[in-house]
């Protein structure tokens, strides 16, 4: 279990993360959302250890250090992989750096998206770029999957597909925290939301409960933000008034 204790993370003064409390316990596959800046790549980054922060973060028990980060896998869109080498280089770095490094479930993905074996990544497409981060945290051997707007640059089919692969392969001791703005699309894939709002959790729900209570994911997430419909309309009215007033 990853546990999340009284953690805080301030950028120049600025909160970035406020009082988070949470614990992650294995097999499970969670949704991490919220508006632009709410705090969840930071989130994330204070997990790996990328930032400094107050509070405590402990996995089984311990902090998180080099003798335990490996069993913690990134994907991000901003990608972590080399682009000067192919996807086979970073196989072979991968099997000598992480002995539980998954190699038939790295090549099977590999050629469920396609993507060429020996062609330098800075070749690729961003979204063959993204497919191929992903593949990567999936083939670590990581217990615990950390995904950051995994798929940017991907079309429709290429997600819908990988969402089926995705729960197929997973193993019952593999934990997905998943971060995306594709809020309807993954509403079915994700066990729990985790809805962030002000630097803080504003929500934190089990899909089945959800469910039970006839609510969509989506209206929950509004319901939470205290969305206004109108707001649009009203914005639309506004703007449309100035311009008749400034074409008089």
């Amino acid at each position: 279990m990853i546990k999340i204790k009284d953690l805080k993370k301030t950028y120049n003064g600025r909160p970035a993360l406020y009082n988070i409390n949470m614990d992650i316990d294995k097999g499970e596959i969670i949704g991490l959302f919220g508006a632009n800046g709410a705090g969840k790549t930071t989130l994330m980054k204070c997990l790996l250890g990328f930032v400094r922060y107050d509070g405590e973060i402990t996995l089984d028990g311990e902090r998180i250090t080099n003798k335990n980060i490996g069993r913690i896998s990134f994907a991000t869109s901003e990608h972590s992989f080399f682009p000067n080498l192919s996807a086979a280089d970073h196989m072979a770095f991968y099997k000598a750096h992480f002995p539980t490094f998954r190699k038939e479930r790295f090549s099977a993905l590999m050629e469920f998206f396609s993507l060429p074996m020996t062609t330098p990544l800075r070749f690729m497409s961003t979204g063959q770029k993204n497919q191929f981060e992903v593949i990567l945290a999936l083939s670590q051997g990581a217990e615990y999957i950390l995904m950051d707007e995994p798929f940017a640059g991907n079309d429709i089919f290429n997600r819908e597909d990988f969402y089926k692969v995705l729960l197929g392969i997973l193993e019952p001791d593999e934990t997905i925290l998943l971060s995306t703005h594709l809020i309807d699309e993954v509403e079915n894939f994700i066990t729990r939301a985790v809805i962030l709002k002000d630097h803080k959790i504003a929500a934190d729900v089990n899909a089945s409960d959800l469910e039970d209570e006839g609510k969509g994911l989506v209206s929950f997430i509004k319901e939470t933000y205290s969305y206004q419909p109108g707001r649009v309309m009203n914005a639309l009215d506004r703007l449309n008034g100035q311009d008749k007033e400034g074409g008089r």
